[in-house]
């Protein structure tokens, strides 16, 4: 959920950090521009659709 970017980088954050789920949405809160874009949501599932048919999985399961 999360991009690796050079504005990942500048954040300093270890990614190992990002094992924790709640390391992560802290950091997502705090810089909402890591998010990586567009995720699909269904139920209780979701996919970050990158490639967009990545999508499809979340429809046909």
């Amino acid at each position: 959920m999360v991009r690796r970017d050079a504005a990942f980088v500048e954040t300093g954050i270890d990614e190992d950090a990002l094992d924790d789920p709640d390391a992560v949405v802290d950091l997502l809160l705090a810089h909402p521009t890591l998010m990586q874009r567009p995720v699909g949501l269904l139920g209780d599932r979701a996919v970050v659709a990158r490639p967009s048919e990545r999508i499809l999985d979340l429809l046909e399961g």
